[in-house]
């Protein structure tokens, strides 16, 4: 699987599975603890505001994070993740994250034991684990739960308290609790049925469309991920002119030549090559 850049989709054509609406709706603190209720099966005490897009970086040098929901209660974390696409290396993904979170959540002076309950869910609308990656052949499970237990004997248990628990929306069929089901059928076909919970979703779907102060950040989202794309596209290329320049130069192209052929003036190749041209002469 490799990193992909998606274009945004305009406001009137997102569902709830899409990057903006989904923290948009989680902003609910009801709605919020309700779809962690059905789908991690625990009870979440009293949640003030879920944190949207929480950045975690301790250190300048250490890589950050920014997850897409962050909860906390009395004695419990949670990260709450969704993904439209496939991402690379999801299992190291949960593995930092995991490690972020308790950094950020264990104070200097704090003992190991005062770590609250983590829990990690990622709601995958395609399946993310493969039998066979070449030929796309998936192991088809609807929910794969992972915990650390010994390997020789699983009844032994690490009880760090940490749980990740990654669904795969495209087998919804095979889920048997219908709650589930019913959910995992409204992530992967956008049509809530007869749910309950995801008619309310659906509901507050289009009910946010039609707010003008979310129409008018998403709008600027897009633009401020626009330009993002556009620099990198620009970077990318100026690296490939240099390097050709440089590529050129070393099979005896003249500079002349190069800066002609690659649209450059002879003063910027020479700055270019000037180190491997000094050598040269």
């Amino acid at each position: 699987m490799t990193n992909t850049i998606y274009d945004k989709k305009p406001v009137d054509k997102l569902t709830f599975a899409d990057d903006g609406m989904f923290q948009e709706v989680m902003r609910n603190p009801e709605i919020c603890a309700e779809l962690i209720e059905r789908l991690l099966h625990l009870k979440v005490g009293h949640v003030e505001y879920p944190e949207l897009e929480k950045a975690i970086k301790p250190f300048y040098t250490t890589k950050g994070v920014r997850l897409d929901v962050y909860l906390k209660d009395e004695d419990k974390i949670i990260d709450v993740e969704l993904q439209c696409y496939p991402q690379e290396a999801l299992g190291k993904r949960t593995r930092y994250y995991q490690s972020m979170i308790d950094m950020d959540s264990l104070m200097k002076g704090q003992d190991y034991p005062e770590l609250k309950e983590s829990y990690i869910l990622f709601i995958c609308k395609q399946d993310p684990f493969f039998i066979d990656e070449e030929n796309k052949l998936s192991y088809g499970l609807p929910c794969y739960t992972f915990q650390n237990i010994c390997k020789e004997n699983a009844e032994v248990n690490l009880n760090d308290k940490s749980l990740t628990v990654i669904y795969n929306a495209s087998a919804y069929e095979a889920e048997k609790d219908e709650k589930i089901k019913a959910f995992l059928h409204f992530i992967s076909t956008n049509e809530p049925g007869k749910d309950d919970f995801t008619k309310r979703l659906s509901k507050l779907v289009e009910k946010i469309k039609d707010n003008e102060n979310f129409r008018s950040d998403y709008a600027a989202m897009n633009l401020h991920d626009r330009d993002i794309r556009r620099a990198a596209i620009k970077e990318g290329a100026q690296q490939k002119t240099i390097e050709a320049a440089i590529e050129f130069y070393e099979n005896g192209v003249s500079v002349e030549i190069i800066a002609k052929s690659l649209k450059m003036t002879t003063e910027r190749v020479l700055e270019i090559v000037g180190e491997k041209a000094q050598k040269k002469a």
